[in-house]
């Protein structure tokens, strides 16, 4: 009986210690979601710890709960974890979803719930970042949680959507009442901190939309900052997520 307590015992403070790239679900109206979360190898359950909700792009849509971990900030993890003293929270958007979609948003702040319970995550210190398909939920997002995140990263997103693929525009874009979804996204935004990145040469998703919420930012005396890398392409996300300032700018930004 003593062994098998001791071997109880042992075996829960392993799994309560367990770090790295982490398989998760999480059900909700009756579906299962499965989802990625990186814990750091240096985790500490008395401390509190910042949290990173990640969008990932339109190629990365599955229900595997996997490939979302090869793309963006998963691959910049696995270049240099140690850059990373966050929980990330990493969900998967349906084949036939996209974030900006109700449902696919409420499954991943569901995620990202269930990690901040179970991770002792810091709720004055979750931010909220995507790419691509996921920069367009990261801008969706930034209007319909209003001070949820503590700060935004979108790389590579827009208000409207792209020629070929022209409903992946955000709710405000659709709505027929807003007179100016950029304006009125820079409002919702108010005065959490955001840094834009995008591809000057991206040929997937305009430059022009990042360019235009700037200005609007900028109108709006919000608290931004806007990158654009000449010559890249649609993948401004590897610079994007290795920029050696992101991460401490991150850090410094708190609710409260």
């Amino acid at each position: 009986m003593v062994v098998l307590l001791s071997l109880s015992a042992a075996t829960a403070f392993a799994r309560k210690h367990e770090t790295g790239f982490l398989d998760r679900t999480v059900s909700l109206n009756g579906e299962s979601y499965r989802y990625q979360v990186y814990v750091p190898r240096d985790f500490d359950s008395k401390k509190k710890w910042p949290v990173i909700l990640f969008l990932h792009g339109a190629g990365e849509r599955n229900d595997d709960g996997l490939q979302q971990t090869d793309v963006g900030i998963g691959h910049a993890i696995r270049v240099n974890a140690p850059r990373f003293p966050f929980i990330v929270v990493m969900p998967q958007c349906r084949k036939d979803r996209r974030w900006i979609h109700a449902d696919m948003q409420a499954q991943a702040m569901a995620a990202l719930e269930q990690s901040i319970k179970e991770f002792h995550g810091d709720r004055d210190r979750l931010y909220l970042t995507g790419l691509s398909m996921g920069g367009y939920g990261t801008w969706d997002m930034t209007a319909k949680y209003p001070g949820k995140f503590a700060a935004y990263v979108p790389i590579c997103g827009g208000i409207y959507g792209p020629v070929k693929v022209p409903d992946a525009r955000v709710g405000l874009a659709a709505d027929p009442s807003v007179a100016d979804p950029y304006a009125e996204t820079a409002k919702r935004i108010g005065a959490t901190p955001i840094w834009i990145f995008h591809g000057a040469a991206d040929d997937t998703v305009p430059v022009e939309e990042s360019r235009k919420m700037a200005q609007a930012l900028e109108v709006a005396k919000a608290n931004f900052h806007y990158t654009e890398y000449p010559g890249v392409g649609h993948n401004a996300w590897d610079k994007a997520y290795a920029e050696p300032e992101l991460i401490p700018w991150l850090l410094a930004q708190h609710l409260h």
